[in-house]
């Protein structure tokens, strides 16, 4: 039974590879005057074919636009048995699922 319970909290894992993302189009305001990258949140400047890591997102720069993607499981795509439990650490940007009967079991 117990290896029934790691089956669901494994499970339960499949479902963190969903997460948050978002696409923002390069807008070409100046022809005469193209833009050299991406301009994030910030106001800081990457160069096409860039990528980096911020506030737990995994961003990257096209000539298309910025791309950024959570690396953190979204709240309310995650589902987990009874039996366990999703524990996130923001700080490290990530996540696992534990069993609530012994938290050292994933």
């Amino acid at each position: 039974m117990a290896s029934f319970h790691v089956f669901l909290c494994l499970l339960g894992l499949v479902v963190l590879c969903h997460s948050d993302s978002f696409f923002q189009k390069l807008e070409l305001k100046d022809l005469k005057n193209p833009p050299k990258g991406c301009v994030d949140k910030d106001g800081k400047q990457h160069d096409f074919g860039s990528e980096w890591d911020r506030d737990c997102m995994a961003c990257s720069c096209t000539s298309e636009g910025l791309s950024c993607s959570s690396k953190m499981p979204n709240a309310n795509t995650v589902d987990i048995s009874e039996d366990c439990e999703l524990v996130v650490d923001k700080d490290a940007c990530s996540a696992k699922v534990v069993m609530k009967s012994d938290k050292t079991k994933e």
